[in-house]
């Protein structure tokens, strides 16, 4: 690999110049040009459709105890959906975008559609499967927990930048990462000092059932 003689930052391989984009995808993540990087939700539920696809012949078999397709979707499936998502700065359209795809996944599975006019929570209930926003607060606060507790001179806390955030650019503002964390310790009652505590912790941040 080497750089080319223009002033424009142009990378050549083997002497062929590589394409600009403005975007790229990496692990399920979509990196732009601006230094921004948000998960793709329809990448992630692109890839959980198609682990899905792959167990479809025991998820759809009628003769299949409903415990165990619970078993397997939340040890084949859900990973697969979640991977990277302790990182992310997670929207409403992301949650969205994921639930509307595990909610059809888990009704293909009992050979339920609309028509049958069974709640989403009794659907939960009868697979053993909480709702896969709950998964994604566990795995931020996980996170969380592991990154305040390292040393103030790890690289994982100089990434994430946790110093006292400066001013922000006029305007409306996208949701940060440090944003997205401090809704969900509202939400479990917790604060960043109790991340000191390892065992209040873990036990404030492991509410949903467990992969």
């Amino acid at each position: 690999m080497e750089c080319g003689p223009q002033t424009d930052g142009t990378i050549r391989v083997g002497g062929q110049p590589l394409n600009k984009v403005t975007e790229f995808k990496y692990l399920g993540s979509l990196i732009r040009s601006d230094g921004d990087s948000l998960p793709d939700a329809r990448a992630r539920v692109n890839t959980a459709w198609l682990k899905w696809r792959q167990v479809t012949g025991i998820l759809c078999d009628r003769r299949m105890p409903i415990s165990l397709k619970g078993k397997i979707y939340k040890t084949v499936v859900r990973p697969v959906a979640l991977y990277g998502s302790e990182c992310w700065p997670a929207t409403i359209k992301h949650e969205q975008s994921l639930h509307v795809m595990e909610m059809k996944m888990l009704r293909w599975s009992l050979g339920l559609t609309r028509f049958d006019r069974v709640m989403n929570e009794d659907v939960r209930r009868r697979m053993g499967v909480v709702p896969i926003v709950q998964k994604m607060r566990e795995a931020r606060l996980c996170w969380y927990g592991h990154v305040i507790r390292s040393g103030d001179e790890t690289t994982v806390k100089t990434a994430y930048n946790l110093s006292p955030p400066g001013q922000r650019p006029r305007g409306r503002q996208k949701k940060r990462w440090l944003d997205r964390l401090a809704e969900d310790m509202r939400a479990v009652n917790i604060t960043t000092e109790d991340a000191l505590d390892r065992a209040k912790w873990r036990k404030a941040c492991k509410q949903a059932d467990p992969i």
